[in-house]
């Protein structure tokens, strides 16, 4: 027993922890996107789909011996794919959806080592139950989460804050070799045992599994994952798209699996099912009043992961209490399987599709209350207790049910009412709207993603061209322009479109190049805005990501770049990197400033900035401007980098201290960056 279990812990943890760890190197070549998190575990559940069946194929099918060589030759042939740090010749060089390219990439990098890695849980566990003589082996399931959940939660802690991506890579690299000398020797010794149906005679057979088991086996666990999914999707768009934020809500996700799975189950209808009902309404709730951006992350935090714990508990509790013989117990973990599958396939590829904003997650809610539901009334051992006064048990949660479906659907249609535009794409969900008649003085027309602000304009024409929100005169980017334009014509490089508000200081004479890797946004930028269209400079837009754009061209000679990529409150931690710096410069004129704008609600990015600046030899200020509601200007936080040499000191500078920080931080380069350790 010992073996078994230190083997399928050690799988199970090499299984989760290389997640994280490919995630994060691929991140900056896909633009820093929460949706890679979302596409990377779509591929790990559908490897993980094609292991299961591999595992129901192999056991079922096929003699021992058999078994073991087809096994032991795929165990050797997945060393060749070590080290599994991608290759720079796959990084994207178009500006098409991300999402078969990740996917591919993926595959080529650790496809079949995750594809072994997922074979060996229930591999084991038939080869435990063949050795043993039909012995439960739900045991190393539980095992198997536990090892999961280690690698999960030690990632953030012990090795993304210590070790380079290069460095995590190796190590996992190298444990995954000592994995294939281990299960080599399991798959060697299970050989030895014949079946259990060729052991013992005379024994009754198990019964067969009906048609609404294998259903509910599918929905169960695809319910979990939707939501899974649609919640990790939700606080990484309007936090940042760190391995901290991944790693929390699939850690809850796989303790479900652990509690339940353990022994007997921690899993009883009552309270959990009292519980659920909280939690659903809690994160309904929660849904509609987060549309302003204004829930503290801890608030959030807590909300949607007991949210995600309490339904993944009743989903998952509800399928243990579904639980085959092991006869069938490929048949269970193959459905189970499927049904992650089928929850990350709806998130990560339908829903950016068929939805123009975040709907899989109020979807979600709602299907989870109704499966639930149905899962009761098909128990024929609860359906006789509601009886009586204790129909009220049943009555009350349909009913809770239906107003919670209309409550969410009453709000998803005056979001939609109250939109000029609403679309959505792997890069996020954009949103246009006006905030009173184009006819009065005072409206403005947002840019939204998330629940970030990312831009406004005045509909009045006389109000049209003055720069707003985070581009006031007075804000740092506002100051760097000024300051420039005093010489004549300048040439400014702006990471970011949104609205084109820094267009607004464009002249006849200047040339503006912006870079944009979100195809939705030119159109809505050109066609609901006036900023780009009647700027009087020469304006251009670069498409694809910024970072890959500028690697590629020749130096720009800019006199001002301007940094402000960041979609909702996520920032792409690969434009702010000593390499991405160093490129920026590299664009710069010799008396050039670069303005990197880092206001946020959750991260403090400035001793990052000032770090790296430093390391450069450059000198960095940061400007702090307050709200103005007279020219509709919000609270900003600039920080402009220059050369010492360069004689940049504008007025500004004159009358006002040096900010400094405090925070000292591991310098953030291509190979390492740790934002847990910049959480305010």
């Amino acid at each position: 027993m010992l073996l078994y279990a230190l083997t399928t812990v050690i799988s199970a943890f090499l299984l989760f922890q290389v997640e994280p760890v490919i995630a994060k190197i691929i991140l900056p070549w896909f633009g820093g996107s929460a949706a890679v998190w979302t596409v990377c575990l779509l591929f790990f559940q559908l490897v993980l789909l094609l292991g299961y069946a591999y595992a129901h194929a192999l056991v079922r099918y096929f003699e021992p011996r058999i078994q073991t060589m087809v096994h032991g030759v795929l165990l050797v042939a997945s060393l060749a794919a070590l080290p599994i740090y991608p290759s720079q010749a796959l990084k994207p060089a178009g500006t098409a959806d991300p999402t078969w390219g990740i996917l591919s990439l993926l595959a080529l990098t650790v496809g079949l080592p995750y594809f072994l890695l997922s074979t060996t849980g229930p591999l084991l566990q038939a080869w435990y139950a063949r050795e043993y003589k039909g012995g439960m082996p739900y045991r190393l399931y539980a095992l198997s989460n536990a090892g999961s959940m280690f690698a999960l939660l030690s990632y953030p802690v012990l090795f993304e804050p210590r070790l380079t991506t290069h460095e995590q890579s190796w190590t996992w690299s190298i444990a995954y070799g000592a994995f294939v000398l281990l299960c080599g020797f399991m798959a060697l010794r299970s050989s030895q045992y014949e079946p259990p149906n060729k052991v013992v005679a005379n024994e009754l057979p198990a019964p067969k599994p009906v048609a609404r088991q294998y259903v509910m086996w599918l929905l169960l666990p695809a319910t979990a994952s939707l939501l899974l999914l649609a919640i990790t999707n939700h606080i990484s768009q309007n936090v940042a798209a760190i391995p901290f934020l991944w790693i929390l809500p699939l850690s809850l996700y796989l303790m479900s699996f652990i509690l339940c799975f353990e022994g007997s189950g921690w899993y009883r209808r009552n309270p959990y099912l009292h519980l659920l009902a909280f939690a659903l309404g809690g994160m309904a709730y929660g849904i509609t009043v987060d549309t302003t951006g204004n829930m503290p992350i801890w608030w959030m935090l807590v909300l949607f992961g007991l949210g995600l714990f309490t339904c993944c508990m009743v989903c998952h509790g509800e399928l243990a209490l579904l639980k085959p013989d092991p006869q069938y117990l490929t048949h269970f973990y193959l459905m189970i399987s499927a049904g992650g599958a089928l929850g990350g396939i709806f998130v990560a590829l339908v829903a950016p599709r068929i939805f123009k904003s975040f709907y899989e997650l109020p979807l979600g809610l709602m299907l989870c209350a109704v499966l639930v539901l149905l899962a009761l009334s098909l128990d024929p051992g609860i359906a006789g207790w509601f009886r009586g006064w204790r129909m009220i048990v049943p009555l009350a949660g349909a009913v809770g049910t239906v107003y919670m479906g209309v409550y969410l659907g009453r709000e998803i249609q005056v979001q939609a009412q109250d939109s000029r535009v609403m679309v959505r794409n792997f890069y996020g969900a954009l949103r246009v709207r006006d905030n009173g008649a184009e006819n009065e003085l005072y409206t403005v027309r947002s840019l939204t993603n998330g629940t970030i602000n990312h831009g406004e304009e005045y509909v009045n024409v006389a109000k049209r061209r003055m720069p707003t929100t985070y581009y006031g005169p007075q804000t740092g980017v506002g100051v760097a322009l000024r300051e420039k334009q005093k010489k004549g014509a300048i040439r400014v490089g702006v990471v970011g479109l949104g609205t084109g508000t820094v267009a607004s200081y464009g002249r006849l004479g200047d040339y503006y190049r912006y870079y944009e890797i979100n195809p939705l946004v030119p159109p809505i930028t050109r066609g609901q805005f006036y900023f780009v269209p009647d700027c009087p400079a020469k304006l251009e837009i670069a498409m694809g990501d910024a970072r890959l754009s500028l690697e590629r061209e020749s130096p720009e000679n800019f006199d001002v770049l301007v940094v402000d990529a960041f979609s909702s409150d996520a920032i792409p931690v690969h434009l702010l990197t000593r390499e991405a710096m160093a490129l920026f410069f590299r664009h710069l004129r010799a008396d050039g400033v670069l303005a990197v704008h880092i206001s946020n609600r959750y991260l403090d990015l400035q001793p990052v900035v000032e770090g790296e600046a430093e390391a450069l030899g450059k000198l960095s200020r940061t400007i702090d401007t307050e709200e103005d509601t007279r020219v509709d200007v919000f609270p900003a936080t600039w920080v402009l980098v220059y050369a010492p040499d360069s004689a940049f000191e504008p007025p500004e500078f004159r009358d006002s201290a040096d900010i400094k920080s405090r925070r000292k931080v591991r310098m953030w380069t291509d190979d390492y960056s740790n934002l847990f350790q910049i959480l305010k």
